[in-house]
């Protein structure tokens, strides 16, 4: 599904979902476009998340297991306590980014006919004749929806790092300070 332009599978669900039931049942049943669209963006993406919570997984240090079981934890506790935690802060981001690409590419499933935002917009610029209006009220809506994402984004992502301590933020440590050889011998 990665390597496939999103509009292709979006197509692909849309129009071949039914040539595949009507082969299978003999009967022309119409699928819906959202349905459709909702099948073919959850494919899509869940195809990049897999692969990000599997890097975040790889993340996660195996001597954390390995300790976790010298301690006498069960996997079970391990896993939900230990590993998942950490996986979460590592997946977080790519998640996170994944969200906001989504929430743009909801605009491809007006072509095959749901009623999304852009497509209510250009319906509305064309009965009024105010095309530049109504494509700016629409861009700020999109970029509402995406400000707001971001800003609880950032609340998750501060909140599953909340255990971190200050050392391991991205400031520069302190500088020692050069000790002169007077200094030293004092």
């Amino acid at each position: 599904m990665r390597g496939l332009p999103e509009i292709l599978v979006v197509f692909f669900i849309y129009f071949g979902s039914t040539h595949a039931i009507f082969l299978l049942t003999d009967e022309f049943i119409e699928v819906s476009p959202f349905v459709a669209g909702t099948i073919a963006l959850s494919l899509i993406y869940s195809a990049y998340a897999s692969q990000t919570l599997r890097g975040a997984f790889m993340a996660v240090p195996k001597g954390q297991t390995e300790a976790a079981v010298a301690l006498g934890i069960s996997r079970f506790h391990c896993f939900f306590r230990i590993i998942l935690p950490q996986t979460w802060r590592h997946a977080l981001p790519g998640l996170g980014n994944q969200w906001l690409v989504l929430l743009k590419d909801t605009a491809l499933v007006a072509l095959i006919g749901v009623h999304d935002l852009l497509l209510q917009a250009k319906m509305t610029a064309a009965s009024t004749y105010e095309p530049f209006t109504w494509y700016g009220i629409a861009a700020l809506i999109y970029l509402a929806i995406t400000l707001v994402s971001q800003n609880i984004l950032e609340r998750m992502k501060s909140r599953s790092n909340r255990h971190l301590t200050s050392s391991h933020s991205t400031t520069e440590p302190p500088v020692e300070k050069a000790v002169s050889h007077s200094e030293a011998t004092a």
